[in-house]
């Protein structure tokens, strides 16, 4: 097996990309910290390693980010683990409960229908390449503020707050007027 690896944005998170689907298409699983790794016999190696504080899964990528230390002697404690999991065929969640993802509900206004369909089809997809995801939370009428929940190696990415203002503001502000501004939650 040959797990390839890219830098991410984050300097603090690198990508791990097995060379098969470690979650599917549209799916993640975010882990913030060793407590919430329970249900995942991977994320749980992971974090058993010293340094690692956030482990996300894409849809055919692993990102990891580091607390601290050098990636040349975290790396192949990773790579090995990775390696370990997948060649034994342990499954990648244990449970039936996958995280909870906004979909498009019935009684979603036209706008937020609006900014669900940009942020699935442009904005998820280059976060993706960068091993991070961004997940629509909510869109107040009043205000125009629409707040989206960073994970992966955008969660704690010095350039995330550019990327949503520079990037995803000004693109929800150019197709969707009633947006005024965006905020993580």
């Amino acid at each position: 097996m040959f797990i390839q690896t890219e830098s991410t944005p984050n300097p603090a998170t690198l990508k791990f990309l097995p060379g098969r689907e470690v979650m599917g298409e549209g799916a993640v699983a975010d882990f913030p910290e060793s407590e919430t790794a329970g249900r995942s016999p991977l994320a749980k190696a992971l974090f058993a390693i010293p340094e690692v504080s956030r482990v996300f899964f894409g849809s055919d990528f692993i990102s990891v980010t580091k607390r601290d230390g050098d990636w040349k002697h975290l790396k192949p404690a990773i790579l090995g683990a990775v390696m370990e999991h997948f060649t034994q065929g342990h499954p990648l969640i244990e449970s039936a409960a996958n995280e909870a993802e906004e979909s498009p509900a019935a009684d979603d206004s036209e706008i937020v229908a609006q900014i669900k369909e940009l942020i699935e089809t442009r904005v998820r997809p280059a976060v993706a390449q960068d091993g991070g995801d961004i997940i629509f939370k909510r869109f107040d009428e009043d205000s125009g503020i629409v707040s989206l929940h960073l994970q992966g190696s955008c969660a704690g990415c010095p350039s995330s707050s550019m990327t949503l203002k520079n990037g995803i503001e000004n693109m929800l502000r150019h197709y969707v007027p009633e947006v005024t501004a965006v905020e993580a939650v």
